[in-house]
């Protein structure tokens, strides 16, 4: 199985300003992520910035990258600029890796990649993971995810999902937290560029429901290769720091 890897890394963010480029363990966090997706087993992998600053940091450290437009809506929509640009056949499985994810697992990346080469009726393919506690179910800023009998995606909420409506069924519940990492072929990205943006997207900020919204099943695979939280907030930066500052001594 052959695959590639896009990174979207916008330099704009409202709650960690230039967040690409924040220093973890010697790194700016784009690299390290980067550094993460090579060990995949990608055939190749590129950053998509809107940056000139990112540009030359994955040149400093000899990673490809591709100056992309800065109006798009979502990651995706940057990865088929990419696509485009390079001129990647339309059977090619392309992975979308976020920007903020450093400790990700480079098997994962080559798991939902191989997810979506096995399925039968998935545009798309993602993955998720058990959610033990409840904080975790009721935290905004974790994602959830339900599925249906054939493991493709009914939604994604960062609302509880599904919801124990009584106290009898919170011991029972099985809820699963949504990895944000995507697997597509370049065929349906350039599709996905020219859907309309939904107003679930705009709601709920989160850029996998306009394929839902336009009747595209995204397949969902549950690993074991759940990574850390990614990067988010000062706290998260903070614990990441920590963990790889520890892990290079």
């Amino acid at each position: 199985m052959s695959f590639k890897v896009v990174i979207p890394a916008r330099y704009a963010s409202a709650r960690l300003p230039g967040k690409p480029l924040l220093d973890i363990a010697g790194k700016p966090m784009v690299v390290r992520v980067a550094e993460q997706a090579i060990k995949s087993g990608a055939s190749e992998v590129v950053i998509a910035t809107d940056f000139e600053k990112i540009m030359q940091v994955a040149s400093e450290h000899n990673i490809e990258a591709v100056m992309t437009r800065v109006s798009h809506h979502s990651g995706t929509d940057r990865i088929a600029e990419v696509a485009e640009k390079l001129g990647w056949a339309d059977d090619e499985i392309v992975v979308n890796v976020q920007g903020d994810e450093p400790l990700i697992e480079p098997s994962l990346i080559k798991e939902v990649a191989a997810h979506l080469a096995s399925s039968k009726d998935a545009v798309m393919a993602t993955a998720c993971h058990v959610i033990h506690d409840e904080a975790s179910l009721l935290n905004p800023n974790i994602v959830k995810v339900v599925m249906d009998a054939n493991g493709n995606a009914l939604y994604f909420s960062r609302s509880p999902i599904p919801y124990p409506r009584d106290d009898a069924q919170k011991a029972n519940i099985h809820a699963h937290r949504h990895i944000g990492i995507y697997a597509y072929r370049v065929a349906f990205l350039k599709k996905y560029a020219e859907l309309t943006v939904t107003e679930l997207e705009k709601i709920e900020s989160l850029e996998q429901l306009r394929v839902l919204h336009h009747g595209y099943k995204i397949g969902v695979c549950v690993t074991q290769n759940a990574p850390a939280s990614g990067v988010d907030t000062q706290e998260d930066l903070d614990a990441t720091r920590q963990i790889l500052n520890q892990l290079e001594k």
